[in-house]
């Protein structure tokens, strides 16, 4: 062989291998599913993994570190808001991961607030994800909810009414009364296409469902404890933002450490206020008005018992149902009155027919709270996993103008 024929078999050698190598990166982990998504993090300067809360329990010789959160932070890399947002959200099934991507792939909320220059917490709470469950303490574990159950209510994948004997809830208490809420028929927003859309079967509805987590059964207090360590680490005000069943600890965190909050964005918050409503359930709900854990409330309160609630005698408007408020005179959230409150509730979601008890209670308590449905801001058809849907990154953008204009 000689010297021009060696250097030119050299070159296609190196050609060919440099050409495997630039395609190399699209072919790791590459599956016939759609591509691995990953987003720029060009806006981030700095992220933090680290535990708060925590105690040793158990026997001398034998302790287990329990009720420890993780918590990550993300920091921008231009910090153009002072109060850091801190997320309180999930409770049905949720962990941090929902905050970070939706499950058609688009970045989630927790970029759509540090690209805009805030600096973002998430946690996985004592006994979820990478916070540990300590067996024989943290009581039994819930199993993540089943596909059908999220189809009915989440995806609008399958009509609320139907298949009663497969529900996974307690029957014993229910009654009919907003067992189907009409409002579901308004909900379009879960994200996907094609006949299977909120389906099972759907890719992006079998995509949710692997992310969905079990549930320990550990105590509120340690919760509340843990997230109240996590203000009192950052050490200055920070802005609040609740979703779901995690909202009944948030509403204790910000009364305990109100010195620390400058701002609460409520996103469809569990409820109603004193009595059991969702999906047509009944009997004894938050007993504390925002939660089954003690609120300050002025005149003080030992027992619920003693904030004399009664049921409105009619609803404020179709398809809604009345509200339980305190009667008169009433006591006062004293912690929270100089809290800034944003209430939000979904056209199409289940909590539509009482969320707005939500926002009567509060204000009635004396804390300035600004109900607002999505569908009057020009965010309309959305179901209660408002950081999964279409419009995700719209409703993110409206909680922060409304912090522009309310926080300060």
């Amino acid at each position: 062989m000689n010297r021009k024929t060696f250097a030119v078999l050299s070159a296609l050698a190196l050609a060919l291998v440099g050409g495997w190598f630039a395609l190399r990166p699209h072919l790791v982990g590459a599956t016939s599913e759609a591509a691995v998504p990953t987003f720029s993090t060009a806006e981030i300067g700095r992220q933090g993994h680290f535990y708060v809360g925590g105690h040793y329990v158990g026997d001398p010789g034998n302790e287990t570190m329990h009720g420890a959160m993780y918590v990550e932070v993300w920091v921008p890399k231009n910090i153009r808001h002072p109060y850091p947002v801190v997320f309180v959200t999930g409770g049905g099934g949720q962990g941090a991961y929902a905050l970070i991507q939706t499950p058609d792939g688009r970045p989630g909320w927790a970029y759509d607030f540090v690209n805009q220059g805030y600096t973002v917490y998430m946690m996985d709470y004592p006994g979820n994800g990478r916070s540990a469950y300590v067996v024989g303490v943290d009581g039994n574990i819930t199993p993540p909810r089943s596909g059908p159950l999220m189809e009915e209510v989440w995806s609008a994948g399958r009509s609320p009414s139907s298949d009663w004997s497969k529900r996974q809830h307690v029957l014993e208490h229910r009654n009919q009364e907003g067992a189907d809420w009409p409002q579901f028929r308004k909900q379009t927003q879960w994200p996907g296409d094609g006949p299977n859309k909120g389906k099972m079967g759907d890719p992006v509805f079998d995509y949710f469902a692997k992310t969905e987590l079990q549930s320990a059964a550990v105590t509120q207090d340690v919760t509340v404890e843990s997230i109240e360590q996590l203000l009192d680490a950052i050490g200055q005000p920070v802005i609040l933002v609740f979703h779901s069943g995690m909202a009944a600890i948030g509403w204790r965190v910000a009364d305990a450490r109100a010195q620390l909050v400058k701002g609460i964005v409520a996103a469809e918050p569990v409820g109603p206020p004193i009595q059991n409503a969702e999906r047509g359930s009944s009997g004894p709900g938050l007993l504390w008005g925002l939660s089954n854990g003690p609120l300050h409330y002025d005149p003080p309160v030992k027992d619920p018992a003693e904030l004399n609630p009664v049921r409105e005698e009619k609803a404020d408007g179709p398809d809604i149902i009345p509200c339980w408020v305190q009667k008169e005179p009433v006591h006062k959230l004293v912690n929270l009155e100089n809290i800034p409150v944003l209430d939000v509730a979904g056209e199409g979601s289940y909590h539509r027919p009482w969320a707005h008890c939500v926002a009567k209670w509060l204000n009635q308590a004396g804390v300035k709270t600004t109900f607002v449905g999505l569908e009057t801001v020009g965010l309309p058809g959305n179901g209660h996993q408002f950081m999964s849907e279409k419009n995700s990154a719209g409703i993110a953008k409206f909680f922060m103008s409304w912090l522009d204009k309310n926080v300060h």
